[in-house]
């Protein structure tokens, strides 16, 4: 979902990230430590959060490959998560995604991706949380992508919350974290006031910026950079040849802390908001969001997934993600 387009000149003729992403990694910049927030190292579970030693493989029910390695993007997203459905608690329902999407992998098994959905309960704010994962290896190393969406119905006009992390070096780290906006901020002031400014969440992205190794990112795509809000954090963090226990550092430490401020602001006031809209401001607001959830299918998924998994496993993949994000196939 609204994938910066990184790193797809590293894949293979046969191979695409996740959701679309191209632009090349930043150029390195000077090395500088941070302070760490160690966070519970353990094997990556599904998603689902049990433990698995395998995944189902798209050539045959027997087939298996290693799970994705550790790494510390993914400790920072499994933490997040966990802070959002303690909080969210009986507003989420159990996951019912299938198995063969839960997990899955390509042929060759150079590229393994999870996905899970919990959609929100009858009467819950909540649309539908969604974690996905992908880890491609590519001839010069491997590309790591994490993300977490929250993505919020019609009885509100509240913003999505958005978390994606794109490692495509083992030294540098895309980052966009942000509130995705549901209406027009410069159509209205007060709603970029009351998320944006009074809950202070532009401090936290400067808590990034800030940091010696990070220079803004700007998506190639226009669409991309419309869709989110003037507080998002869309950042390059690269920390140059051999840094990569200072990046290790950085995610783990000032990133995890920044991400789970941030998370924490959208579940205090936005998981829970309620707006009083006119039967005109509801259909703007789900024509807004329709049209967000149709692009990041159409400019990602169906692009680049194919490309990269075989088509029975892309298409039961983006089915799901179609059934969650309430798109019909075209």
């Amino acid at each position: 979902m609204l994938r910066p387009e990184h790193c797809l000149r590293l894949l293979p003729a046969a191979t695409s990230n996740f959701l679309g992403v191209s632009a090349p990694l930043s150029r390195p910049l000077p090395r500088r430590g941070a302070i760490r927030l160690r966070l519970p190292r353990a094997r990556t579970p599904r998603l689902r959060g049990i433990a698995s030693s395998t995944v189902r493989a798209s050539a045959g029910p027997d087939a298996a490959v290693a799970p994705t390695p550790e790494m510390p993007q993914r400790e920072v997203a499994r933490a997040l998560a966990e802070q959002a459905v303690a909080a969210l608690g009986p507003r989420l329902l159990p996951s019912a995604v299938p198995d063969d999407v839960a997990e899955f992998r390509n042929g060759a098994g150079n590229a393994v991706g999870s996905l899970d959905v919990r959609r929100g309960a009858p009467g819950s704010s909540i649309d539908f949380m969604m974690q996905s994962s992908l880890h491609c290896k590519v001839p010069n190393g491997a590309i790591d992508i994490t993300s977490i969406l929250v993505f919020l119905n019609a009885t509100t006009d509240a913003p999505h919350f958005l978390l994606e992390l794109i490692q495509g070096s083992p030294t540098s780290i895309v980052v966009v974290l942000d509130l995705l906006p549901r209406k027009d901020l410069a159509l209205h002031p007060d709603y970029l006031q009351k998320y944006y400014e009074n809950t202070q969440v532009d401090e936290q992205r400067a808590k990034i910026e800030q940091l010696p190794q990070a220079r803004p990112y700007r998506s190639p795509s226009v669409f991309v950079r419309s869709a989110c809000s003037p507080t998002a954090i869309m950042v390059s963090i690269d920390c140059g040849q051999g840094g990569e226990g200072t990046l290790e550092e950085i995610v783990s430490g000032r990133l995890a802390t920044v991400a789970k401020e941030v998370l924490q602001i959208w579940l205090d006031c936005c998981a829970d908001s309620t707006a009083e809209m006119d039967d005109t401001e509801r259909d703007c607001l789900v024509k807004r969001d329709q049209i967000v959830r149709s692009k990041s299918i159409e400019v990602d998924l169906t692009a680049n997934l194919p490309r990269m998994f075989d088509p029975d496993v892309s298409s039961r993949v983006i089915s799901e993600i179609r059934k969650a994000f309430g798109v019909q196939e075209p």
